[in-house]
């Protein structure tokens, strides 16, 4: 039986008194990419932050690793080193006096550290090597505040992979990017899932993608309407039932 990394039982999630997420339950067995879909306020990147601890779930479990995750999305440091977070936007100040190999060094910190964690030798070694597997090498002493947006994301990516992981959930992580950096970064992430042996949770809203790459769909609208494989929960008759009649799906131009 596979390994399953998370478990998540009838979660409900409300936001300014509003329930924006109600009565999920699915679960994402090790090693797998599963895209989550669904309109605009459909309450996508709310179930994301209440997977992640960041906003609090009104009812519900949630298992990481085997692990349950507290009311206040408590999970020993331990696990929650092994999960990585790619938002859907990152904003640095201008001129940040961080550089690439600064910034990437901070992932393979301890969780929940105050002051500067240095680690000798062994942490100079992970930043170079999630460096060279991201195609970011040349990049090591720039401000990470002088990159494009396609290099801010190969060095998101050199972020998560710096320390081991086992989960990475990325909210509309193309965001941002034209069709080549898009076509580029998820060609380096799926190298990277099979290497490293990631299991990824993704919102998406490039639903040829979706159907080209991933192993499973959640569609989301508040609840969960539909789940599976992409040939069943993209057809025709389940998008109809997730995003509305008349529903025309984005199509993003790959090359």
């Amino acid at each position: 039986m596979a390994e399953m990394v998370l478990e998540v039982s009838d979660l409900t999630v409300r936001r300014e008194g509003t329930t924006a997420v109600e009565g999920v339950s699915f679960t994402l067995a090790a090693e797998t990419d599963t895209a989550l879909v669904g309109p605009n306020g459909a309450g996508k990147s709310t179930l994301v932050q209440a997977l992640l601890g960041i906003l609090p779930r009104q009812s519900g479990q949630v298992r990481l690793l085997g692990r349950p995750m507290g009311p206040q999305g408590q999970l020993p440091a331990s696990v929650r080193a092994q999960v990585a977070y790619l938002p859907q936007s990152f904003t640095v100040r201008y001129r940040c006096p961080l550089s690439v190999a600064d910034f990437v060094g901070l992932g393979w910190d301890p969780p929940g550290l105050q002051l500067p964690w240095r680690g000798g030798e062994r942490r100079r070694q992970a930043v170079r090597q999630a460096l060279a597997k991201t195609g970011c090498g040349d990049l090591a002493d720039r401000l990470i505040s002088e990159l494009s947006g396609g290099q801010t994301k190969r060095v998101l990516l050199a972020f998560c992979v710096v320390r081991p992981r086992r989960l990475l959930v990325l909210d509309e992580a193309q965001a941002g990017l034209d069709s080549q950096a898009a076509e580029q970064f998820y060609g380096l992430l799926f190298d990277l899932r099979r290497s490293e042996g990631w299991t990824i949770l993704q919102v998406s809203h490039d639903l040829e993608m979706v159907r080209r790459t991933c192993d499973g769909v959640l569609c989301l609208n508040r609840s969960l309407r539909c789940s599976g494989p992409p040939d069943h929960a993209l057809s025709p008759a389940q998008l109809e039932r997730v995003y509305g009649r008349g529903y025309v799906p984005y199509h993003h131009h790959h090359r």
